[in-house]
């Protein structure tokens, strides 16, 4: 039987040789984690992409605070990439590695995994370390991210690798009115070889956040931005958007 520290090495070691891409749903993860927490999740995304092409994809997600410094969360995921749709079921799991008691600084790790509902489709696979801080009246969040497809071919017919990804965000820190702030996401290409600057994928743009009331139970909670391409290979424009409400 193999250790667990053998199980690590050989799922790094399968990250590290496929291609998957971010999609324009994609929102910044936070570390956040609290325990006995139901939460409904939606989120939305479409781009206008450089080719004519408007890749749209929209999620739906149950998750729970299983502990103090667990969070997992399981949704379903459908992509309309302009030529074909595919659908996904992922699972996502968040760990908070800093004490529980810390509030100026948090640093966590997420895996994700998407299991195609199509036979055909890849699979895919996210993980990377998840960082907060604040500065005065500001959140300030980054993640590094490595992505990679594995099994099926990959629906573009190139070669899998690991490619190399980032978020962050810097947000007003206000928990009950209307937040404004910007948000950016990117990637740079095969994780240990970059793509020449004009291939690399970057987006930035502002960023809202707020709460709608629900009757008189808990509000919905809400983060939108409009990302505009910085970048050549980037889409000119995405919109995204993610619900939340606690159950």
């Amino acid at each position: 039987m193999k250790t667990w520290e053998q199980l690590q090495y050989g799922i790094f070691g399968m990250l590290l040789t496929a291609s998957a891409t971010a999609g324009p749903a994609d929102y910044v993860l936070t570390p956040k984690v609290e325990q006995g927490e139901l939460e409904l999740d939606v989120s939305y995304g479409a781009a206008s992409a450089n080719a004519g092409a408007r890749p749209q994809v929209a999620s739906l997600g149950l998750g729970y605070g299983v502990s103090e410094r667990w969070f997992s969360e399981v949704a379903l995921k459908l992509k309309n990439g302009g030529a074909a749709d595919s659908d996904y079921l992922e699972w996502e799991n968040k760990i908070k590695l800093t004490p529980v008691s810390a509030t100026n600084y948090e640093v966590g790790f997420v895996t994700e995994l998407e299991a195609p509902l199509q036979t055909g489709a890849p699979w895919e696979v996210k993980l990377g370390p998840l960082f907060q801080t604040y500065a005065g009246a500001w959140q300030l969040n980054a993640n590094v991210l490595f992505e990679r497809a594995f099994g099926h071919a990959d629906e573009h017919g190139a070669a899998y690798v690991t490619n190399l990804g980032y978020q962050w965000q810097v947000r007003q820190y206000r928990k009950d009115v209307l937040a404004f702030g910007v948000q950016g996401f990117g990637e740079l290409g095969q994780w240990d070889r970059w793509d020449g600057a004009a291939q690399q994928n970057h987006r930035a743009g502002p960023a809202l956040f707020g709460k709608l009331p629900f009757g008189g139970e808990e509000p919905i909670k809400f983060n939108a931005a409009w990302l505009f391409g910085v970048s050549q290979a980037a889409p000119r424009n995405t919109l995204r958007i993610q619900l939340e409400r606690e159950l």
